[in-house]
């Protein structure tokens, strides 16, 4: 297919879906002369999930595009991201990353004789590079190493030195590699520019650098493979995938942060040119799209239910993992996976005694770390750009109140709202909802079903906005100033709040309280909250 591509095509397959492209003229220069050369390299950590199909697809287009493609395993950057991967596991991991990206590349029906395969020490330990490595750290400052790395190396309170070379060795990659061009997800966006300003330093060349958007995870934030919430492992069982996907994120109308739709886009797009969606026919039957943004169009109108996309894309996950399970039910590769991420139960003495010396990174999961507080709703009114979502302004007890984007337009009336006492999640990370900031959330009791119904939560009479809720024997707990997006504190937390027969509001067992009484909500007896 490539022989057959004008220059001009080639760009724009190699370009497509990407978010940024960096060096443009670079590309299509190279592409005028010769093939291009680009390489993606991945860090040998936590387990790949479904989001590596986002980057394999990709390089499915790169190939498509006549370009020579290398992939890297990074081992030696997952030791040093803060020792993500131990220095005994490296080769474990390193292989079995190798198995199971040649099987994802191999169900989406990419050739694996047109790709490089390289572990990043079969180099990086050469007396040239370590000498390079010198000579960059003579350059770099440590602002600028840490800035770079700021997005993809962990941050934590005393970072290791470790961490700071993490950057400078991924620039000092495109050079060793002979590539013309890096691949990656746009959180890679300050290393690549550290690698345009430093690289020509040494005397080599600036490569051209090609970033992916990022695609949510299942709980509407980015995918990890440490964050087991969020992920969809390559060799989960369909009955976990179903069990997933019925949890992930995909509010009716709203495509911001759906991890669900950005799949649809990304992923089933690229490799298939279409996407089927199955449903009843009372709901408008069967229908195959040609073009993402009619499927976009259609879930913001409510045309699509999020059961129907689910389900639907769990169908075209199960056909793309299917071959990768089956791979895996070997037994050399199934003892790989056991012997390259040991259960960590078997370890866990070892690991408790390292919390104790004040070395663990887990904090204790206890309710006391939500700031909910008691809100009042000053004003109320429609997104102006989502017809599903209420914009609230709430008093929560500061100078300001908050601004809060929530999903209750089918459920709650405007009128219900305005001047109401709610209950309101005051930590979390503020996230963009259709273009506007949620500062916080609306916490309300939900039960599940044709329809579902949802209210809001009701704080005692009298309460104040700004009182704290507690649980029941957690009173004295200090609440984080903000929880931390990646650790899941709330959705962990927030799988045993229920409510009770009696309509009051509960984490396992124990009641949420004020200084005045307990939370209620009208009547939604054994509902969720959230």
């Amino acid at each position: 297919m490539a022989d057959q591509l004008s220059p001009e095509e080639k760009f724009n397959l190699i370009t497509r879906n990407l978010q940024e492209v960096l060096g443009e003229e670079k590309l299509k220069q190279v592409l005028q002369e010769r093939e291009l050369k680009v390489y993606w390299g991945t860090a040998t950590t936590g387990k790949p999930h479904v989001a590596y199909f986002v980057p394999m697809s990709k390089i499915a287009d790169f190939l498509r595009a006549g370009c020579e493609v290398t992939i890297l395993f990074a081992d030696l950057h997952a030791y040093l991201d803060n020792m993500k991967a131990p220095w005994e596991l490296l080769e474990l991991r390193v292989k079995y990353y190798e198995q199971v990206i040649k099987a994802m590349l191999e169900s989406i029906g990419v050739p694996l004789e047109k790709l490089r395969f390289i572990k990043g020490t079969d180099y990086q330990l050469s007396r040239e590079y370590t000498l390079d490595v010198y000579r960059l750290s003579s350059m770099v400052t440590e602002h600028d190493a840490k800035k770079a790395g700021a997005e993809v190396v962990k941050q934590v309170e005393h970072p290791l030195l470790s961490g700071l070379l993490y950057p400078g060795l991924q620039a000092l990659d495109e050079e060793y590699l002979k590539v013309d061009a890096q691949f990656g997800g746009v959180d890679q966006r300050k290393i690549f520019t550290l690698a345009e300003k430093y690289l020509p330093s040494l005397g080599y060349a600036k490569r051209a650098h090609l970033m992916n958007p990022m695609v949510p995870g299942l709980t509407g934030t980015k995918m990890s493979s440490s964050e087991e919430d969020s992920k969809i492992d390559l060799l989960d069982s369909k009955e976990d995938v179903k069990k997933k996907l019925k949890k992930a994120f995909c509010e009716p109308g709203n495509i911001q942060n759906n991890g669900v739709l950005s799949f649809v886009k990304h992923v089933l797009f690229p490799l298939r040119g279409e996407f089927f969606i199955k449903r009843d026919p009372k709901w408008g039957g069967d229908k195959v799209y040609t073009g993402f943004e009619e499927v976009e169009k259609d879930f913001a109108e409510e045309l699509i239910h999020p059961g129907d996309l689910k389900a639907s894309v769990e169908v075209a996950l199960n056909q793309l993992l299917d071959p990768i399970r089956k791979k895996f039910q070997s037994p050399e590769l199934r003892k790989l996976t056991n012997s390259a991420y040991p259960d960590p139960s078997k370890t866990k003495a070892g690991k408790g005694a390292k919390t104790a010396g004040g070395g663990g990174e887990d904090d204790e999961l206890v309710p006391s770390r939500l700031d909910i507080r008691v809100g009042k709703i000053i004003s109320v009114e429609k997104h102006p750009d989502a017809d599903s979502l209420f914009l609230e302004k709430i008093d929560v007890g500061e100078p300001e109140p908050r601004t809060v984007v929530s999903g209750l337009v089918a459920y709650v009336s405007q009128e219900e709202l305005q001047d109401r006492t709610v209950l309101v999640l005051c930590n979390l990370k503020p996230q963009k909802m259709r273009g506007i900031e949620s500062q916080a959330m609306l916490l309300c009791a939900s039960v599940e079903g044709e329809p579902r119904r949802v209210e809001p939560l009701d704080p005692p009479e009298g309460s104040s906005a700004g009182e704290r809720v507690f649980v029941e024997g957690y009173e004295s707990g200090k609440a984080d100033e903000r929880l931390n997006p990646k650790k899941k504190v709330w959705e962990k937390l927030q799988v045993d709040l229920k409510i009770s027969d009696e309509c009051v509001a509960q984490w396992k067992d124990r009641k949420l309280l004020t200084k005045l009484g307990q939370i209620t909500c009208k009547t939604l007896k054994g509902g969720n909250i959230s």
